[in-house]
């Protein structure tokens, strides 16, 4: 008897990392649950067996409920990609309140707030992760800049913690940064592709599924990322 394939739900994937990520999925035998904003074509063109498109605007308050309510069977995986920038050089005293808040509301409220959804989905042995950035990382900060971002990071991380404290049970829940990568957010001169993060993203939270304990912090390659 074939055996059934795996599952993962990646929320933001409809461009940079998240779009290569489902196609990293997608090329190790995976079904995939995508997740957009608004229908891209993108996603559309992938849109079949393997993979299933749906809408979500993590920073919605019925959106993550109502995505759960659609959502049948398990999922092995669960990855929260998506996630906002502001610009790099403004300190935060010169940050807009109403910029700040809005980070901290996509970054790290908004993607704590689909795993509360979603992780019910995820059994023992799955792996419940989410995107976070080397530039959240509190121990390697010795330049500042991109410091609103790099706030909703490091809340982003010390959310998922207290949630794998509370709630991981038998999952992996791991905190990814992906590196450097050329994308819209990480700019032309990123040493990585975003197929090549994806692929060490994507192989890392597979590598990570059938462990469990505290949240973990690691980049593409699998290497800890200290706190």
């Amino acid at each position: 008897m074939a055996q059934e394939p795996k599952s993962v739900l990646v929320a933001g994937a409809s461009r940079g990392i998240g779009l290569a990520l489902a196609d990293a999925f997608l090329a190790r035998g995976w079904r995939v649950v995508a997740t957009e904003r608004q229908p891209t074509p993108a996603l559309a063109e992938r849109a079949g067996a393997w993979l299933e498109t749906a809408t979500l605007d993590v920073a919605s308050e019925s959106g993550p409920a109502a995505l759960r309510a659609r959502l049948q069977g398990r999922l092995d995986a669960l990855f929260v990609n998506a996630g906002i920038i502001d610009s790099p050089s403004r300190p935060i005293g010169e940050a807009a309140r109403q910029d700040f808040l809005r980070l901290m509301e996509v970054n790290a409220f908004g993607a704590l707030r689909v795993v509360e959804a979603l992780h019910d989905l995820v059994p023992a042995g799955g792996v419940i992760g989410a995107m976070s950035s080397g530039l959240g990382s509190l121990a390697r900060n010795e330049s500042g800049g991109f410091e609103a971002y790099r706030a909703s990071k490091a809340a982003l991380n010390m959310m998922m913690r207290s949630f794998a404290a509370r709630a991981g049970g038998a999952r992996a829940v791991v905190l990814m940064d992906p590196g450097w990568v050329r994308t819209e957010m990480g700019g032309p001169e990123a040493p990585l592709s975003a197929q090549e993060s994806a692929r060490g993203v994507c192989a890392t939270l597979i590598g990570a599924m059938g462990t469990s304990g505290p949240a973990r912090y690691l980049d593409h390659r699998g290497a800890e990322v200290p706190w």
